[in-house]
């Protein structure tokens, strides 16, 4: 629950922050002097991309915990009985050994999202967050009935 409360009030910060550099983007336009229209006409393309990756990455883990909570529910939730290190860090070969076992399953049954979910938590665990992202990625697809490809 602590991360979703820091998720939103770092969002809200981020949209105030757009909003700011939106403010100072008309302020700039106003002036009339043509450098400051121009840099006042990039401050507009700050907040739209920034907000496009701030909905993108919000809609993303909102369909990803939609699958969590559909698979905690049919009791498929992958169990966190991985061994730590003192300082609480998840010990490498222990998460390689899990790895393993997922990578298997997903291949063994490629369109069956809850593998692809599993595999993807495994790959979190292994510290491999681009490839737990596209593996969460095709979870939400495979889920979702969307076309997958290879």
């Amino acid at each position: 629950m602590g991360g979703k409360i820091t998720y939103v009030f770092l969002a809200t910060v981020l949209v105030l922050v757009f909003g700011v550099v939106a403010m100072e983007g008309v302020l700039l336009l106003l002036t009339g002097e043509p450098a400051a229209m121009g840099m006042g006409a990039v401050a507009f393309l700050l907040p739209a991309v920034g907000g496009w990756f701030l909905w993108k990455n919000t809609s993303f883990a909102r369909r990803a915990n939609r699958l969590a909570a559909e698979l905690e529910a049919e009791g498929g939730l992958p169990v966190d009985d991985l061994r730590r290190t003192q300082g609480g860090r998840i010990d490498r070969d222990s998460a390689d050994e899990v790895f393993a076992r997922r990578k298997a399953e997903a291949e063994e049954s490629p369109e069956d999202w809850r593998c692809w979910f599993r595999l993807a938590v495994a790959y979190h665990d292994a510290r491999d967050t681009p490839r737990a992202r596209k593996a969460m990625q095709r979870a939400i697809a495979l889920h979702e009935g969307r076309a997958v490809s290879a």
